[in-house]
């Protein structure tokens, strides 16, 4: 797959030699993620144990079970925010859930719209799903603001959904839909 490019960055699907560069991401931003997902195991996000997860997300995007995404500034260099586009399902169904993050040195400049504006739309168009679904806590204000301007819709609140940081954690039903989806008065669809 060729690169997807925006303005300033520069997305590719996760490749098996990404690893030592997810790492780092991880790693470098631990402390600023760590509020947002769930407690790891001691070297979960090693080098080593990064070798075989990237390698295995890679396979994950052939089969067309997710399609897990890097970013980088359009200069190349190290990562700066991954999306991930999981549990991906068929049939009637033709969805997803999206989950995202940034590097603490890069929030505020605007970036993790600008990739998600284009990998959106790309991921509808390019595997012919009808919805994206995105949930987040209530207190991560910056994700739902993220989100409605991103054209997601509240769904509603569902009560100790994930457990975060080692609690669990309600969150906010958020999805998208594929305007653009013809099939939405076909039979199939």
């Amino acid at each position: 797959m060729q690169p997807i490019r925006t303005g300033r960055t520069l997305i590719t699907l996760v490749r098996a030699d990404d690893a030592d560069d997810l790492s780092a991401y991880y790693l470098r931003n631990a402390a600023h993620l760590g509020p947002w997902e769930p407690l790891r195991e001691e070297g979960y996000h090693s080098a080593d144990a990064w070798k075989d997860r990237a390698r295995d997300f890679a396979g994950e995007a052939l089969k067309g079970f997710a399609y897990r995404y890097v970013v980088r500034l359009e200069a190349g260099g190290k990562i700066i925010a991954v999306a991930n586009f999981t549990t991906v399902i068929r049939g009637v169904f033709l969805a997803c859930h999206l989950g995202y993050s940034i590097d603490r040195d890069m929030q505020g400049k605007n970036l993790m719209f600008e990739v998600l504006d284009r990998l959106i739309p790309h991921v509808f168009n390019t595997y012919g799903l009808h919805r994206v679904m995105a949930n987040y806590i209530p207190e991560n204000e910056r994700s739902g603001a993220l989100l409605k301007r991103l054209g997601f819709e509240v769904e509603g609140l569902a009560r100790d959904y994930l457990k975060i940081n080692g609690a669990w954690r309600d969150h906010v039903l958020t999805a998208r839909i594929n305007d653009a989806d013809d099939r939405a008065g076909s039979p199939e669809g």
